[in-house]
């Protein structure tokens, strides 16, 4: 007779802390503002609010949204602001940039509101693979917020983890 597997990582105070559980469900959306621009470089204010004004801003309800320029226009910031007042009442997030720049924005929010008390002087292994676009400097955050309270940090599975840190 076969003896029992058991599972020593489950049994053990090693903490597995997986962004991808963090990640916010809702569409991403890169909104590019060119062509509301004279031959996609100048900006013409009346033309411009107009654009703004029909706009049809609710397909944008529960989406998360990155205003940018793909030209090299310069666009005077309260063109964005402008754009932002009217996604306010739709969208769930609005930055400027990509959208990299957008999921790192997200991911700082949450793991700034996480709770590392859950930490507190234990092994912690930050999980490395996920399915969904969990930016590199999500990780950078998170263990710069884990450092000051976790006894070990590692990078990885439980079975190959990489170790990064452990109190002296």
């Amino acid at each position: 007779m076969a003896e029992e597997i058991i599972n020593r990582v489950a049994n053990s105070k090693l903490k597995v802390i997986d962004l991808e559980d963090y990640y916010p469900d809702g569409k991403r959306i890169l909104f590019d503002i060119k062509d509301w621009l004279l031959e996609g470089l100048v900006l013409r204010e009346k033309e411009f609010r107009a654009y703004v004004s029909e706009h049809d801003w609710s397909q944008y309800k529960d989406c998360y949204v990155a205003l940018h320029c793909s030209t090299d226009a310069i666009v005077p910031d309260w063109a964005y602001m402008l754009i932002t007042i009217q996604l306010n009442n739709f969208a769930k997030k609005v930055v400027i940039g990509n959208l990299n720049h957008l999921e790192s924005i997200l991911f700082a929010s949450i793991i700034s509101n996480l709770d590392i008390s859950l930490f507190q002087d234990m092994p912690v292994i930050i999980k490395g693979c996920s399915h969904k676009p969990v930016p590199s400097n999500a990780l950078v955050m998170l263990t710069e917020r884990l450092q000051p309270v976790a006894n070990s940090i590692m990078f990885g599975e439980a079975c190959s983890s990489v170790p990064l840190y452990k109190r002296k």
